[in-house]
């Protein structure tokens, strides 16, 4: 069931890959606190690794990652020189055991591949990992051929992540990330043929002059190609702070209720061919570790996005990444040429984060749950984290409206959101954010 409410659908709520959000971090975060937070890691806990490129060899309108153009290879060799710095930095002190790596970016496979083996041969060296090690990487398939899968296979990785983001050529050239599907179907079938069987598809909704006809082909062809897992994401236009994204039309944009129309089909579409829908915006085969995950309860959500990896410890490596502690959340230097020198210098490069109150951690949870698994019961939960049920009143009273929409129920201190209610989780979840104020430039809209 599908429910397009106009005041609901444009408005602007963060994603809550984690709370507090990004928005909230402040420069008194730094390497000191991050420093301190890998030393509180206990030795065997499990972590995960992000390894963040920030280059690619094109630039796609759409993106708002923090990448740029590799250029010269020596700009590539300079910066895994300092990441190699960090690591060397970060692996001295952390005493957890790593269960999962993933490569984003940018574009991962704008390393030279000789590279992209010896950085995953080097995390393997200087960390305590674990024996079945899930190594996951986000590649571009303009620049992926079948040599470059060997070597992915030889690095030991598991997963792989394709931006495919849309198959109607018209709209790739808007975008500027023209791939023929054909392109794509060769990546998933070289991939597969060096033995990584694991491959999922990134697409997009709410892309310039993008109508429901583009989308459902674009539906189709990537079920054809069978991938394990489909991320759906909705075109977040920010011009104004994503300055590439000027070279977007505005006028070409779908309107929310286009948008509204286009999420709700791809959810019928990938409900109907059999795959599980994971949260608002994953889909995965019944038999993924994604799905299965949600299924038990056992989701999680993080800067990744939707996970299956257990443990509370993220620990982001390279420019702008973000490291997640229990207490701490905090970003390395964004600009490549600062995160180079803080590596020089002592090979941590936090920048900017926030420490997490108890308040905090409570309210992550809370958010967290209700977006991974649709219902959380407040009681269960403030009693797990040693709080009191008295600070969530203002929250369930935030809940009045969607409530009267039937978008979402409260029953005593359990909080559900139903079927029809899924499109505005997101709504559900800003009710638990003391920090969250209206700004309609700051943040995506809920669809």
């Amino acid at each position: 069931m599908h429910r397009y409410i106009p005041d609901l659908a444009s408005r602007s709520v963060p994603r809550y890959t984690s709370y507090p959000t990004a928005a909230e971090f402040h420069d008194r975060v730094g390497a000191l606190d991050q420093a301190a937070a890998l030393d509180g890691v206990a030795a065997g806990t499990p972590v995960s690794l992000y390894v963040h490129i920030p280059y690619c060899h094109e630039i796609c309108w759409y993106c708002g990652c923090n990448t740029g153009a590799v250029g010269r290879p020596e700009r590539m060799a300079a910066y895994l020189g300092a990441l190699d710095r960090e690591i060397d930095a970060v692996a001295a002190r952390l005493r957890g055991r790593v269960v999962a790596v993933h490569f984003g970016g940018g574009s991962p496979n704008a390393m030279p591949a000789g590279d992209f083996i010896a950085l995953t041969d080097r995390l393997r060296a200087r960390f305590d990992c674990a024996d079945r090690l899930e190594i996951a990487a986000e590649l571009d398939p303009r620049t992926l051929d079948a040599a470059y899968c060997d070597a992915l296979a030889a690095a030991g990785v598991t997963r792989v992540s394709l931006g495919a983001q849309t198959f109607a050529r018209n709209i790739q050239e808007k975008i500027n990330r023209v791939q023929p599907y054909a392109m794509v179907a060769r990546a998933v079938a070289d991939l597969r043929a060096a033995g990584i069987a694991a491959v999922n598809l990134d697409l997009m909704y709410g892309l310039p002059g993008q109508g429901a006809d583009d989308l459902a082909e674009t539906l189709d062809l990537a079920l054809d190609l069978t991938p394990d897992r489909i991320a759906m994401f909705g075109y977040a236009h920010m011009p104004r702070l994503l300055p590439r994204q000027r070279m977007i039309d505005d006028a070409l944009l779908p309107d929310a209720a286009a948008r509204f129309a286009q999420s709700a089909l791809a959810h019928d579409v990938l409900v109907g061919a059999g795959y599980a829908a994971i949260g608002f915006d994953h889909f995965a085969r019944a038999t993924d570790s994604l799905a299965v995950a949600a299924a038990e309860g056992r989701l999680r959500r993080n800067f990744q996005g939707f996970t299956d990896e257990p443990g509370e410890a993220i620990i982001g490596l390279g420019a702008s990444s973000i490291s997640q502690y229990p207490g701490l959340l905090v970003q390395n230097e964004k600009h490549v040429g600062r995160y180079r020198l803080r590596a020089a210098n002592g090979g941590l490069a936090g920048a900017r984060g926030i420490v997490r109150s108890a308040d905090d951690r409570l309210r992550g949870a809370i958010i967290e749950r209700l977006l991974c698994d649709g219902t959380v019961d407040l009681s269960e939960l403030t009693r797990a984290h040693g709080a009191c049920l008295g600070p969530l009143h203002g929250a369930l009273a935030r809940l009045g409206d969607l409530a009267a929409r039937d978008l979402v129920r409260v029953r005593g201190w359990r909080v559900t959101v139903p079927e029809q209610g899924r499109a505005y989780a997101r709504l559900v979840a800003a009710a638990f954010d003391v920090y969250r104020q209206p700004d309609a430039l700051r943040f995506s809209r809920a669809v």
